[in-house]
């Protein structure tokens, strides 16, 4: 009943605001709203519209600005006091409840833009008299108490040493480094848990959070601007620093969800450690994303002025990344445990909704994967130790695996493109590394529960299904991310022993797809994919030929493709007639793959026994009485049909979406180097690799309309249509493909450098002996034509083996600014019991509410 009182007389309090200017003295008015009352947060934002904020600040700004002053000055003075008792931190958390829901409608109003770093009135009082102030922001007041209060004995912490409310420890004197939440990474001891205190160290960091989230309602030029609470947080003016960063990374990589094991434990038990592991990790990647602009331009400057790029694996230095003290500490890391530590945890995180067991929802799962995978790339990008200490080992397979899951779940979703993005980002920059490349030779055995074909192979073979199965049926806002797919394939190809032959015949049927020649003609960049592709075939042929049979098998059976592309018509009646195909084509501008001529070799050659549901469209199935080839391409219903399965499902109801910035070109993304610059390589033939850089941009709306974040609801289940068979589905971009129109003189330019050299050798000199054996022995079996390609041998017929070229991510403003906009975007969708930022007007992002 007194609780209700209570609540009465704060919604009264609250609408006096409304109306009438409450003078700063009126302390028994002001005391209303930190005591005598137990609000929840969740109760604040039910007592407290948004429509009543903005009627106040527009209208009684006094009112509002006393209201923060207040608020601050309470925190203060309990830090002050040690909050010692039951009432010191009762008006603490009122405090922190009122401020995470007021600050969010005072950042988007540009008018009070300055509001939390201009003096506090004591200072301007004092100037006005001729004092000479200290001057300390309100900001800076109110993240000081915040820090201090996350290490507050009886509070936050456990207490050291029991000394009772009258013998507290000073704040303003204790060490916090003895108070780091979690062990782990500079601390070796596990502090007790304690579930209250769990959850007041998550109301204040969702202050923290909400204080920082200043960029959300800033355009995305604006977001460049420093973010000035970030800079102070993460400052040397911030004795908490250390200790801060420490317990967040400990507190995050520590967690282990799953806890003794019992079934259920999660529905018996309130896990209060979940919501603080969260916050950890959204402050994690917020502090870790400030001064990346000052980082850019001094790293543009300096390759402008040395025409070098040095300073992109540069550790850690002041002038590189300002005083950021938390990027400081992160690039430091070093032991060899440390880094155990954090691979360890974000493993276990990122796999957790991936486990399997007899007793459905037995166990807990998580929904903060995308932060997880935001806070590795960070951690990747500022310590290039670790980078390698990942791939060192067979580890880093751990991370790729729930990579790949979240790829080939979310590819269908429009909702889900940012984690899309991010997926293949770190894959992109693994992909830059030899170790990656080795890695991904190792067996893998399917314990992850996926739509795509069942293959006995390695890890390898996983990838390149996966991101067929992405380019196949994902939604087509995916169709700029193809060249950065393709990308990560052509890097770790001059490393790949053994493809099998689902790889194999989704490889062939990617470029057999790109190399439809309206596609090759509708637009300016699209046979960049086709260059990738046969960089991917030569790579392998040149260093990994030997166990390659099944890649090489395939390349015979599918060379009318090679031979089609060599002789593309460059004359304007064979460039027309290209692009009139496009028009029959079906609804979805489907690419036909054409039917082959019968020649002995494939009227003799056996098909291939692949059990693949998802690839029977690339396989020669039915050879027929006569021993034909038949195309499953042929079919305009079946294209149809495959079109209408291929198309992404909506947005859930009631679900947000927020939009995501263009991401930059391939070119900006990546730098070529030689991945053995020591090597003693002829390269008189490299000349067919000189093709012209891609400069396909990796996200370009494809319709006009902006990409979107994925929704993150609590039971949020995705049920996917599987095709029976699936076909790749091109869009080109209309308003593109209207104003451009081929020359003869373009298509030369480009075929005239297209990498067919040592393919057309390989068949030159290979599909005479293949030939031979299938009339001569009758084969029916595939195996004995395996058999012979696997103790065949190029050597001194191929030509001279090119140099292995990587395309290594490197930093940009284009990415920066993509990640700052997705990370707020993440933030904003995650935060929704209650929803911080739900009814403020966002500026970073567009939010469709569906």
């Amino acid at each position: 009943m007194g609780n209700t009182d209570s609540k009465i007389n704060f919604r009264k309090a609250i609408v006096q605001l409304t109306h009438q200017k409450i003078e700063p003295t009126d302390d028994q008015f002001w005391e209303q709203f930190w005591h005598a009352h137990q609000t929840t947060l969740e109760d604040v934002f039910a007592l407290i519209t948004a429509t009543e904020i903005r009627q106040i600040r527009d209208d009684k700004p006094f009112n509002l600005a006393t209201l923060c002053y207040k608020a601050v000055e309470k925190l203060a003075q309990a830090v002050d006091n040690s909050c010692r008792t039951q009432v010191d931190q009762q008006c603490v958390l009122n405090c922190v409840r009122l401020l995470v829901h007021v600050i969010p409608y005072i950042f988007e109003d540009d008018k009070w833009r300055d509001f939390f770093w201009s003096s506090l009135p004591a200072q301007e009082q004092d100037e006005q008299l001729g004092a000479r102030p200290q001057t300390i922001p309100l900001a800076q007041s109110l993240l000081n108490a915040i820090c201090d209060l996350l290490f507050c004995p009886e509070f936050t912490v456990s207490a050291a040493r029991r000394v009772g409310p009258e013998k507290a420890e000073e704040l303003a004197q204790l060490d916090s480094c003895e108070y780091i939440w979690e062990a782990g990474v500079g601390f070796a001891q596990t502090p007790p848990r304690n579930a209250h205190m769990e959850r007041r160290r998550t109301e204040l960091l969702k202050l923290l959070l909400t204080c920082f989230s200043d960029p959300m309602y800033r355009t995305p030029q604006q977001s460049e601007e420093p973010n000035k609470w970030i800079a102070y947080f993460t400052s040397a003016d911030n004795r908490h620093a250390l200790p801060l960063f420490t317990s967040f990374l400990n507190t995050v990589c520590g967690y282990d969800p799953v806890g003794f094991g019992v079934p259920y434990n999660h529905l018996i038990f309130a896990d209060t450690t979940e919501a603080l592991v969260e916050a950890c990790l959204q402050l994690l990647i917020v502090t870790l994303d400030h001064d990346m602009v000052v980082q850019q331009h001094q790293l543009t400057q300096s390759y402008a002025a040395a025409a070098e790029s040095v300073l992109l694996t540069a550790p850690y230095n002041e002038s590189t990344y300002g005083d950021n003290l938390f990027i400081n500490y992160l690039s430091r890391v070093h032991r060899d445990e440390d880094f155990n530590f954090i691979l360890k945890g974000i493993t276990r995180l990122l796999n957790n909704p991936l486990v399997q067991n007899y007793l459905p929802n037995s166990t807990k799962r998580l929904h903060c994967h995308q932060e997880l995978l935001i806070l590795f790339w960070k951690i990747c990008d500022y310590n290039k130790k670790f980078l390698y200490f990942v791939l060192k080992s067979s580890d880093v397979l751990d991370i790729l695996i729930p990579i790949l899951y979240y790829l080939n779940f979310s590819r269908a979703d429009q909702s889900r493109v940012g984690l899309m993005h991010i997926g293949v980002f770190i894959l992109l920059l693994l992909s830059g590394e030899r170790n990656f490349g080795v890695r991904l030779n190792k067996p893998y055995s399917a314990t992850v529960p996926m739509d795509i074909p069942v293959f006995t192979g390695t890890h390898a073979d996983l990838l390149i299904t996966v991101f067929h199965k992405i380019i196949a049926t994902g939604h087509q806002r995916l169709q700029p991310l193809f060249d950065c797919l393709l990308t990560i394939l052509v890097n770790v190809s001059p490393y790949l022993k053994t493809l099998s032959m689902v790889a194999s015949v989704k490889l062939l049927h990617l470029l057999e797809a790109f190399s439809t020649p309206w596609f090759l003609l509708s637009a300016p960049s699209n046979h960049h994919l086709v260059f990738f592709l046969l960089e991917i075939f030569n790579n392998i042929i040149q260093y990994q030929f030997d166990g390659n049979s099944n890649l090489v098998y395939t390349i015979i059976r599918k060379r009318h493709v090679f031979h089609a592309m060599a002789n593309l018509p460059t004359d304007m009646a064979g460039i027309a007639k290209c692009l009139s195909a496009r028009k029959t084509c079906g609804k979805f501008n489907l690419p036909r793959v054409a039917v082959p001529k019968q020649t002995a070799l494939t009227r003799s050659m056996p098909s291939s026994q692949v059990q693949d549901e998802y690839a029977e469209e690339e396989e020669d199935e039915d050879l027929g009485e006569k021993g034909s080839v038949v195309e499953d391409f042929a079919s305009e219903a079946v294209l149809n049909e495959r079109s209408q399965l291929a198309k992404a499902q909506p947005a859930e109801q009631g679900t947000l979406n927020a939009s995501l910035l263009d991401t930059p070109r391939i070119t900006q993304m990546t730098e070529r180097e030689q991945a053995h610059p020591n090597d003693k390589i002829q390269t008189e033939n490299t000349n067919i690799l000189s093709y012209d850089k891609p400069s396909v941009t990796v996200t370009a709306p494809i319709d006009g309309q902006k990409s979107f974040l994925t929704t993150m609801t609590r039971d949020d289940q995705l049920t996917f249509s599987v095709a029976h068979r699936s076909c790749i589905r091109i869009v080109p971009d209309i308003s593109e493909a209207d104003r451009w129109t081929p020359t003869p003189e373009w298509v030369v330019s480009w075929r005239s450098k297209l990498p067919l050299q040592t393919i057309m050798r390989l068949l030159q000199v290979l599909v005479p002996q293949v030939e031979k054996i299938c009339i001569d022995k009758g084969l029916t079996d595939e195996s004995e034509i395996l058999k012979f390609l696997q103790h065949g041998t190029l050597v001194g017929l191929l030509p001279v083996p090119h140099p292995i070229l990587i395309r290594k991510y490197q930093a940009n403003a284009g990415t920066t600014a993509w990640f700052r906009t997705y990370i707020w975007g993440v933030i904003y969708l995650r935060n929704v019991e209650p929803a911080i930022w739900y009814d403020t007007e966002v500026k970073l992002f567009e939010i469709q509410r569906v």
